[in-house]
């Protein structure tokens, strides 16, 4: 559940007038559909951004030194990229129509893995408080998406991937009023729709084409899209090759009992009002008012206050957000250990009638598989969600738990033991669960950064010794400050390029081997 701090832009307008490099690849001939419908592509070809070579790109990543960085990790470019900026038509969290914009990134060059067949990455993003995020428009660092919109392009487009990333119905362009975040419902049928529009344009680009091998992947929130999307596609009989849910925050029931009973998520005074004015659109059952939830400083404009224009800093500063205290400094039940202190504190957000009520249902009517502290019993349980919690949060936490199906393609789960902000457990407790049901193991991969590699010939090596330099090297630039500044870092900043560097090699092998 990442999120980013970045300046905004206020809309597509202003995308198009500020981008360097952008221009058509429609030759004078555009195709414009203004239906809505799901999966319709609004204009097409979709305007190009900015086109680099497979050079240019190396270049570029070299100006700065998060760049470099990212270079030693991702390789050099072997293709270059067309960022291609597309909209197309989706639906909100109850089915009512939208639309939503996203990304299409185009392998180029001469090198055969940049041309010919070229099998696709559906991304999904992870959590961001910014309304004009776009993950289209890498041509300036300092707009929101730039900086992810770089990674997944280093890491897949210019390694041959043609990559499809949707901003999500609620930012950017998109005139739906909220985000329905951690919808498992609609973020999948956000994701199917970016790749029909996707399909839709490839043909009028020109350069590389669809293979018709799909692998998804996703970061964070991302995370949980990803896998979101396997289940609906896996449902619906579609195709799949593998996929690659990076600290994903599947068991989300599990995470959010954990919050209850005293272990909250580093940034969760802003995942809550995501999460709840989401499930409140969902389902309409989490409360009467916003008032029934958070303490009266917060509750009026709550519903509207994310995603935002305004920075999440300055939401903070402002008081409109606490930066820490989700709960009462003396709320009942209070910090697992001392760990989770700064999670309990004055000016909280969310009142101890809403803890106490989720508490008590989580005690009464626990779910098997999310004991806490975890057993070995409840990270295999086959039935982890056989409960029947009477409070709307916990219901429409279990609804959109995606422990509920069982992969029939390779999935590949990468994350830290240490993430405070998306508890591994969720990671275990999902891949327990598919281990239970019947997936083999040939088809299921769990890689926990925080461990060393296995061997010489450990493939997740490479990844492993990377971020433990990362982590060593946070530290020591911070002095006495070190070990605040790692766990600050740890989801948003040292994670993400290691994950989807091993989620790289991994669909590669999947690729190699034919599956």
């Amino acid at each position: 559940m990442k999120t980013h701090h970045v300046l905004a832009i206020t809309s597509a307008a202003v995308l198009l007038a500020a981008c360097g490099g952008g221009g058509s690849d429609s030759g004078g001939s555009e195709t414009v559909d203004n239906s809505g419908a799901r999966g319709s592509l609004a204009f097409n070809p979709p305007l190009r951004v900015t086109a680099l070579t497979a050079a240019e790109f190396n270049a570029r990543l070299n100006e700065t030194t998060a760049g470099k960085q990212l270079l030693q990790v991702a390789g050099a470019p072997k293709c270059g990229v067309n960022f291609h900026y597309m909209q197309y038509g989706t639906v909100g969290g109850v089915n009512e129509a939208t639309n939503a914009s996203g990304a299409l990134m185009v392998p180029t060059g001469t090198d055969p893995a940049c041309a010919g067949g070229r099998p696709i990455v559906l991304y999904a993003h992870g959590t961001t408080t910014d309304k004009a995020y776009n993950i289209a428009d890498i041509t300036d660092s300092t707009r929101p998406g730039a900086s992810e919109g770089s990674l997944i392009a280093a890491l897949y487009a210019a390694q041959g991937f043609i990559v499809v990333a949707p901003n999500y119905a609620g930012y950017e362009i998109s005139k739906l009023a909220y985000h329905p975040y951690l919808n498992a419902d609609q973020q999948s049928k956000d994701m199917i729709d970016s790749l029909t529009a996707a399909r839709k344009a490839l043909p009028a680009l020109g350069g590389a084409t669809d293979s018709g091998k799909l692998l998804i992947t996703g970061y964070s929130q991302g995370g949980y899209v990803a896998l979101a999307t396997q289940r609906a596609m896996q449902a619906a009989g579609q195709t799949v090759t593998a996929s690659a849910p990076l600290s994903a925050p599947s068991a989300i029931s599990l995470l959010l009992d954990y919050g209850t009973l005293g272990a909250p998520a580093l940034g969760g005074t802003v995942f809550l009002p995501l999460i709840t004015t989401s499930w409140q659109k969902q389902f309409g059952n989490l409360y009467g008012t916003p008032g029934d939830i958070y303490e009266a400083q917060y509750a009026t404009g709550i519903e509207t206050l994310l995603p935002s224009t305004t920075p999440v800093s300055t939401l903070f500063s402002t008081g409109r957000l606490p930066q820490t205290a989700l709960y009462p400094a003396n709320a009942v039940p209070g910090p697992a250990t001392a760990a989770f202190a700064p999670f309990y504190g004055a000016n909280n957000l969310l009142k101890q009638t809403f803890l106490s009520a989720n508490a008590a249902d989580t005690l009464r009517n626990p779910c098997p598989g999310n004991a806490f502290p975890p057993t070995a019993a409840s990270r295999a349980s086959t039935t982890p969600l056989a409960c029947a919690p009477t409070t709307g949060f916990r219901k429409a936490a279990v609804a959109n738990d995606l422990r509920t199906f069982v992969p029939n393609r390779p999935t590949f789960f990468c994350g830290g033991a240490n993430d405070p902000t998306v508890n591994f457990e969720s990671t275990r407790a999902t891949a327990g669960f598919f281990s239970a049901r019947g997936l083999p193991a040939s088809a299921l991969t769990v890689l926990d950064l925080e461990t060393a590699p296995t061997s010489a010939a450990d493939p997740f090596a490479a990844a492993k010794v990377g971020f433990a330099q990362a982590k060593a090297a946070t530290a020591a630039a911070n002095g006495a400050n070190a070990a605040t500044a790692v766990t600050t870092a740890y989801h948003g900043s040292l994670v993400p390029p290691f994950c989807n560097a091993a989620a790289r090699g991994f669909f590669q092998q999947v690729l190699a081997a034919g599956v």
